[in-house]
């Protein structure tokens, strides 16, 4: 800890993750962003069952520890292994939502622990997830800031704020609204926004949550945002100015992987054979000549939507990567019998295309030269990581707040077109189907016209401002830098 003696002394960063891979993966490089710099160490808070995925991901240089807190999933009802972040991504959402309820409370049981955890470390600051709302009061308890981490950008936080405050969607139940106060002319429809938005029951503990998310955003010191002023520099105004968030913009966190070794092991689920497969079926295929397809760890598409999509590929004819978020075949089934797929597909494609089943490397597959265009669900982590590697997308949002990312991909930077998806995917049997057809046109559009290839070229002049805001004297950079210092002379006040 620093001390007024010292003024440059050592600061102890305390992170506290949320148990899903889309907010773990990117805070995790936050604290190897903080750990990186001179004078900081940092301290993981994660439960036991997490700590492995945890300490994959860390480098044996890094200064960087992890402290051990018990998750309360006998006192919420809930199963004991429900706390990994691998069941949340591949279990929590077919649960339904009393198991998200019960999950929630568990994690507000974790301030007890967190309290004796800051306590036993005595950490400068704590950086807690949105998600843990109490932590502000914890942090405060103990005399240290707390820093928030959302796990989007600025442009979706403030689309957020702007709906919550001014609720345009109230007289609208089918019509597209623009949305009020929001730089720029951004249209959604109801249907696209979540249903804590929507509906604001009372007593809905999803509904409860946003409001307190909001109410301890306000009480705590400030923001830490995973994006660069360049990306959307109106938005990181507007936030600051006009909603009056102290925030600091450090990212893209992803790019704090620079070696080949943490590209391919980020999300702590890979290997090296399979990372090498994929790189060796990409060294065959000409520049800009691949469309990648993955939908991030939550999404659950019907059979008949996969079949859909299948058939596109199929007809579109150009080579493709397609991840599939996990083998949707029982132990009794042969790969003949995959009713998601067409009968032959896999053999009719075989020398264009590959079909991942599970976990991908997705850093190294999208930073491959042959890989032109991104089929994406918009999460904050994927659209960034398209980003940080020049790649143009089709846009294909399912839930959260990837509608409004999706609305800064296509209507502000210009480098996606949609599938026109206009309602959540909630895997209930009854979701919106995109048909084969459209999905064509958006993929054809993308990697075969002068349309694509000038949103190639915008999106490489994104990449290279990435990368720009990430080396010393990068707005990234110094952005990280400010912050430290001002929490160094906070701490020996």
């Amino acid at each position: 800890m620093a001390t007024a003696d010292d003024p440059t002394g050592n600061l102890h960063v305390a992170i506290l993750p949320f148990m899903a891979h889309g907010h773990m993966i990117p805070i995790i490089d936050i604290a190897k962003l903080f750990a990186s710099r001179r004078g900081v160490k940092t301290t993981i808070i994660t439960t036991r069952l997490n700590a492995p995925l945890v300490s994959k991901q860390i480098p044996t240089t890094a200064e960087i520890h992890i402290e051990l807190i018990r998750f309360p999933a006998a006192e919420a009802g809930v199963p004991e292994e429900s706390e990994t972040a691998d069941f949340f991504s591949s279990t929590a959402q077919k649960m339904g939502p009393n198991f998200l309820f019960k999950f929630f409370h568990a994690a507000a049981l974790l301030r007890r622990p967190l309290d004796a955890a800051l306590a036993k470390i005595r950490p400068d600051c704590l950086v807690s997830d949105a998600f843990f709302p109490w932590s502000a009061e914890s942090a405060g308890k103990f005399g240290i800031p707390r820093l928030v981490f959302h796990g989007t950008g600025y442009f979706a936080l403030c689309t957020a704020v702007c709906i919550r405050v001014h609720k345009p969607h109230k007289n609208s139940d089918s019509e597209s609204f623009v949305v009020p106060c929001l730089p720029g002319k951004i249209e959604l429809t109801p249907s696209q926004l979540p249903e804590s938005a929507r509906k604001e029951e009372e007593g809905n503990p999803f509904t409860e949550l946003v409001r307190e998310m909001a109410e301890s955003e306000g009480k705590s010191y400030g923001v830490i945002v995973n994006s660069f002023r360049e990306l959307e520099p109106n938005y990181a105004d507007f936030y600051r100015d006009e909603l009056g968030r102290r925030n600091w913009a450090i990212g893209p966190v992803s790019l704090s992987n620079r070696r080949s070794e943490e590209k391919a092991g980020r999300g702590g689920r890979g290997t090296g054979e399979s990372s090498s497969d994929c790189l060796k079926w990409l060294e065959s295929k000409e520049p800009d000549s691949v469309i990648y397809i993955c939908f991030g760890s939550l999404a659950d598409f019907a059979d008949s939507q996969l079949k859909e999509i299948a058939a596109a590929l199929e007809s579109w004819g150009g080579s493709f990567i397609w991840v599939v978020r996990k083998d949707p075949r029982t132990e009794s089934e042969s790969e003949s019998e995959e009713e998601w797929l067409p009968v032959g597909f896999e053999d009719r494609t075989a020398e264009k295309g590959l079909i991942i089943r599970g976990w991908a490397p997705q850093i190294l597959i999208l930073d491959h030269e042959a890989v032109g265009g991104f089929v994406t669900h918009c999460g904050w982590n994927s659209t960034l990581e398209g980003i940080t590697v020049g790649k143009a997308m089709v846009t294909w949002p399912v839930a959260a707040e990837q509608f409004y990312n999706e609305k800064l991909v296509t209507a502000v930077l210009g480098i996606g077109l949609p599938v026109e998806a206009e309602k959540w995917v909630r895997g209930t049997g009854d979701d919106e189907v995109i048909m084969a057809e459209g999905i064509e046109i958006a993929v054809r559009r993308l990697m075969d016209g002068d349309e694509g290839k000038e949103m190639r070229r915008k999106a490489k002049e994104l990449r290279e401002m990435a990368r720009m805001a990430i080396e010393e004297g990068g707005s990234s950079h110094s952005s990280l830098s400010d912050l430290i210092d001002e929490l160094k002379q906070r701490s020996h006040v």
